[in-house]
């Protein structure tokens, strides 16, 4: 009983860090931060292996929820391009021994509060569907999941063009003041 009782403080304690976390990803993402190749690479290759698992479940998906993985395939082009977009809005300042970016807070907010949008939603869903009971009517009970899958791909989507940009940019600075050595500013 008492480990009953510790998950249940645990869960409710992440669950009352939610507004906090939302917050400093806020704030951690209009930053002004040193760019590093090493970062950029880790994080491409982290969004990337999680982009091709986020298709493979919309696909399995896509056999009991219709449109799962073509909500999820939109979701994911429209990130890819406002990651884009914010890559090119993204303040740039270059000097020999670094490159410094501070991302365009609107995205940021933006991609931000879709997050706290889906989660508010699946809270809500939730409370719904326990509600609800054994209703097989209750169209909240199974609805959404593929819009779910399309938000989340929509942040896969951004961070993953935004990180490739920043990787981008980062070689074109490394060359541009010619480093050519392993010691350089990463």
């Amino acid at each position: 009983m008492p480990i009953l009782v510790l998950l249940l403080v645990v869960a409710l304690a992440v669950i009352a860090l939610i507004p906090l976390s939302l917050v400093q990803r806020y704030r951690m993402g209009t930053a002004r931060r040193l760019a590093r190749g090493w970062v950029a690479g880790l994080n491409l290759a982290a969004l990337t292996f999680s982009v091709v698992l986020v298709l493979i479940g919309a696909a399995f998906t896509n056999v009991w929820v219709p449109d799962a993985l073509k909500f999820t395939a939109m979701g994911l082009a429209g990130g890819l391009l406002l990651g884009i977009v914010g890559t090119a809005l993204t303040r740039w300042e270059a000097s020999p021994q670094a490159l410094h970016y501070t991302p365009p807070r609107l995205l940021v907010l933006l991609v931000t509060s879709l997050v706290a949008a889906r989660i508010l939603f699946g809270f809500w869903r939730a409370w719904r569907t326990w509600n609800a009971g054994a209703d097989p009517t209750a169209w909240f009970i199974g609805g959404e999941v593929a819009g779910t899958m399309a938000a989340g791909a929509v942040v896969l989507g951004y961070y993953l063009a935004f990180w490739f940009g920043v990787r981008y940019r980062f070689k074109r600075h490394q060359r541009g003041f010619g480093h050519r050595s392993s010691t350089s500013v990463r």
